[in-house]
């Protein structure tokens, strides 16, 4: 697979969209398309170590404004609280019809409508942290100026390394809630459970072969049998054998009831910073 897209302006590039940038020049991006800034110089020197155009903002105050300029798509990787300060510091140096896609959490598509010249197509995208590793999940919403052809280009960003979910807005705090957070929720599960395994009595290096193993070939086994899970968890669960008694402890945990408070725990706080 190859990708290709308009002349690039990545800003603010740090841990998550420098996973999908990485993703893109695995797909075969054309390096020279892309210029980005980071906030230091060291982070910025390591990316044109790599051979890409890169400059630091804490050294070069124009760097973000120079890099969107004839960009026909702009991602912002700053955090929430930055976003429109920087579309504030860029907007007058936007290209006419550029896609401005941003990966924040909280910060609506509208917030960034106002501050960006008319033509300019806002996207908001939030990806999860297994797209390092070509895995990623991201949710796409639209902003009420962005058509069909934007939300096309944005969404090729993120299908370089994973799935792509398009949403209405006012799901996309809910879509966090489940893929953006839930990669911390499977990596507590695998640490308790290594911890269970561990006061067993296996060591640390055995509990982490016997969960991480069969948490990763339930998953591909979920994935190429095209079956529920629910179907799969009744086949492995044999009347009055073991697994059913300890399935029976995990449902009286009220897993699903756990994971609905989580979801809404989060969803709440993604409104307070789209608040605040």
């Amino acid at each position: 697979m190859t990708i290709e897209l308009p002349r690039t302006a990545m800003l603010g590039v740090g841990s998550m969209s420098g996973s999908v940038l990485d993703g893109l020049l695995a797909a075969g991006l054309d390096p020279a398309t892309v210029t980005l800034t980071t906030r230091s110089e060291g982070s910025a020197a390591a990316w044109r170590g790599r051979g890409l155009d890169a400059a630091a903002t804490e050294t070069d105050p124009d760097a973000n404004r120079a890099a969107v300029r004839d960009a026909g798509l702009v991602v912002l990787g700053v955090k929430p609280y930055l976003v429109g300060e920087v579309l504030d510091e860029v907007a007058a140096s936007l290209h006419p019809g550029a896609v401005v896609v941003s990966v924040a959490v909280g910060t609506t598509t509208a917030s960034m409508e106002a501050r960006v010249p008319a033509g300019v197509r806002v996207v908001r995208a939030l990806p999860n942290t297994p797209i390092g590793v070509g895995h990623g999940v991201t949710g796409i919403s639209a902003g009420s100026t962005a058509d069909a052809g934007a939300v096309a280009l944005a969404s090729s960003v993120f299908t370089a390394s994973g799935q792509v979910i398009e949403v209405p807005e006012a799901r996309l705090d809910a879509l966090s809630a489940v893929s953006g957070s839930g990669p911390a929720y499977v990596f507590l599960l695998v640490e308790q459970w290594q911890q269970a395994a561990e006061g067993l009595g296996f060591t640390p290096e055995q509990a982490a072969v016997m969960v991480q193993g069969t948490l990763r070939g339930a998953v591909e086994l979920l994935a190429a049998s095209g079956r529920e899970p629910a179907d799969l968890r009744r086949a492995v669960t044999s009347p009055k054998g073991t697994t059913e008694r300890a399935i029976a402890v995990l449902q009286d945990a009220d897993l699903a009831g756990t994971f609905t408070r989580a979801s809404h725990a989060a969803i709440a706080r993604a409104e307070e910073i789209a608040a605040s």
